[in-house]
């Protein structure tokens, strides 16, 4: 197994490491991150999935689990709740149900927890497989939720708000199209597709543009950069899936 699990609990108590080691026994990279903020935001991008380990009374970090919830959600990935009953009951109300995928109660059999989570990894990993990959990049996070929102049962779609997040994404995974802004701050992309170019890695990834300019001077300067193609940002969303669909067939 290549999958990395991320298990996110409020210190790396003897439990945890415990949970640990039986995981990478069964073939599981593992990474730990504290209940932080700063912390698991380092380390969520690398993992497959997460646990979260609660200890006494942690259903009360709600801005711990509505983070946590966004960042899971944005690349699509999900998470297991772990803890007490009533901590598990004040925890889960903070998940989405694209993002919780089950709640288990302490003390957890590990044995059994492990048995559970290589046949869900499976079906997730079959999912996964017959879902082209698109990394949509664009500076506007709302614009971006929009798009995912319209193509998530179809493809798995990832998010990033910058080239450089891109390129860091990129470095871990793989995409079959990346949707690309035309028109970001800092780094643009023009600029951004350059970068893909001049990497082994990442110059055979076809790249749409997406542009808020349809006049055709504004379409002839973005074809110029030889892209799959563009899209219009105010693309309705039948025409868009369309679109996708001719792509990927």
């Amino acid at each position: 197994m290549e999958e990395k699990i991320l298990l996110v609990s409020e210190k790396e108590s003897f439990l945890i490491k415990a949970l640990a080691k039986k995981l990478q026994e069964a073939g599981w990279e593992t990474c730990h991150a504290e209940t932080k903020i700063d912390d698991i935001n380092k380390k969520v991008s690398e993992a497959y999935l997460a646990i979260y380990y609660l200890d006494r009374n942690e259903g009360s970090k709600a801005d711990i689990c509505h983070f946590l919830n966004d960042k899971l959600d944005e690349a699509d990935k999900k998470l297991v709740l772990i803890g007490e009953k009533e901590d598990v009951e004040a925890c889960q109300k903070n998940f989405s149900k694209e993002v919780l995928m089950d709640t288990f109660l302490r003390p957890l059999d590990n044995d059994q927890f492990l048995e559970y989570l290589k046949q869900k990894v499976e079906v997730l990993s079959q999912a996964a497989e017959q879902k082209k990959t698109i990394l949509i990049v664009d500076d506007d996070t709302t614009y971006m939720g929009l798009i995912r929102e319209w193509l998530r049962d179809t493809y798995q779609v990832n998010m990033a708000n910058s080239g450089l997040q891109a390129l860091k994404w990129l470095g871990a995974n793989k995409a079959d199209l990346i949707l690309l802004d035309y028109e970001m701050p800092v780094t643009s992309g023009p600029q951004v597709l350059s970068m893909l170019r001049s990497e082994s890695e990442t110059r055979d990834i076809p790249v749409m543009f997406l542009t808020g300019k349809g006049d055709k001077e504004s379409v002839m300067q973005v074809l110029s950069l030889k892209p799959e193609g563009y899209l219009l940002k105010s693309i309705e969303k039948e025409k868009l899936k369309k679109e996708l669909a001719k792509f990927f067939s």
